[in-house]
């Protein structure tokens, strides 16, 4: 039994030590992701601004409101996206141990998750200023309502998607973490992977 404890107390000293380290490929992965989303996002804010704020001169009624509210809308977007692009390559400074990647997994899920709420509640929002403007006949809130249903939908679908891919991410990180039944000298050891 002793030489049992022992080489248990030995695996995990190494295992602790010797994981410190986890290759760099991981949040190489996650930040090309991010880097990745972030210029389909600012794509997205481009074309909308540019469209919104030519189709808004042009346009009168709840058009002219709904092109108005995409140019709006899409300037925190554009702002968003270069915010992300920066973080995305803030995130590959320093060493990336198992226990740093699994951190920043687990926050980038969480906002993900965050953000497919917040995107819920700008559809029910735009279903509801459209149709408080369709009622009381009101072009302003009926075309923001409109404008609304559509980035929001866009954002569920694209932070929907997002969120799929660093799952997958996020299982890998997960797989390699916890307690092992590992081989040893006399038999089997209990190693912790941290």
């Amino acid at each position: 039994m002793k030489p049992f404890l022992s080489g248990l107390f030995l695996i995990l000293c190494i295992s602790g030590s010797a994981q410190q380290s986890f290759p760099d490929s991981i949040a190489v992965e996650r930040s090309k992701l991010q880097t990745n989303n972030m210029w389909v996002l600012g794509a997205w804010a481009s074309a909308n601004i540019i469209q919104g704020s030519i189709s808004a001169g042009n346009a009168t009624g709840s058009d002219h409101y709904f092109h108005q509210m995409n140019a709006y809308w899409n300037t925190v977007n554009l702002a968003i996206a270069g915010l992300g692009l920066w973080a995305a390559k803030k995130q590959l400074a320093g060493e990336h141990t198992l226990n740093r990647n699994l951190k920043e997994q687990q926050k980038t899920e969480k906002i993900l998750l965050l953000n497919t709420g917040l995107d819920a509640a700008y559809i029910m929002t735009g279903l509801y200023l459209k149709e408080h403007g369709n009622r009381l006949n009101d072009d302003k809130s009926s075309g923001y309502g409109s404008s609304l249903l559509v980035q929001g939908s866009f954002l569920l679908v694209f932070d929907i998607i997002q969120y799929a891919e660093n799952r997958r991410i996020g299982k890998v990180l997960e797989k390699n973490a916890g307690w092992r039944v590992v081989p040893t000298e006399n038999g089997l050891g209990l190693a912790y992977k941290f």
